[in-house]
């Protein structure tokens, strides 16, 4: 039997992990700045290797904690979508999930490439393409999360804020 809620440990990885993904997205100037002195030749101070460095580990946090994610959805199982979802939207959540769990880990990997291997095509794709597709499937999933709670009125929200004990 699927669970009424995400556990807690779920709950605290997904919003932590909301953190740290918008905290990269949002705050991700220190490993541009030292790509682009890096694709110039240019002296790379300690400065710029430490606001680079924030990036990464942020990063690799990411890949780590969505590889526990994946665990503990697998172990621990996760709620079945509400009965007011139609059946195609319903299609349309469960791969915006997976192409977000997906991103979660090809992101990190790309960057690792780029910035510990030196990859530039794997720097291009991970700024240029895969943080465009990152941005695009969280709005998605922000909106789809909106039309659950208002138009809906599910306990999407709830299941994944301070969860749900019983059903309606």
């Amino acid at each position: 039997m699927a669970p009424l809620s995400y556990s807690v440990p779920q709950r605290i990885l997904h919003w932590g992990m909301a953190l740290l993904i918008f905290f990269n997205l949002i705050f991700s100037d220190g490993i541009e700045h030292w790509h682009h002195l890096v694709r110039r030749g240019q002296t790379i101070t300690p400065d710029d290797v430490a606001a680079a460095n924030i990036h990464a580990y942020v990063g690799i946090a990411i890949l780590l904690l969505a590889v526990l994610r994946l665990a503990l959805r697998r172990i621990q199982g996760v709620p079945v979508a509400p009965a007011e979802e139609p059946p195609l939207l319903s299609l349309v959540a469960k791969v915006t999930h997976g192409l977000l769990y997906l991103l979660l880990i090809l992101m990190p990997l790309s960057g690792i490439g780029a910035y510990y291997f030196g990859n530039g095509t794997a720097g291009d794709v991970h700024a240029d393409i895969l943080k465009v597709v990152l941005w695009a499937l969280l709005v998605a999933y922000i909106a789809g999360a909106l039309v659950h709670q208002f138009y809906w009125k599910t306990d999407v929200l709830a299941r994944m804020t301070h969860g749900v004990r019983k059903r309606a």
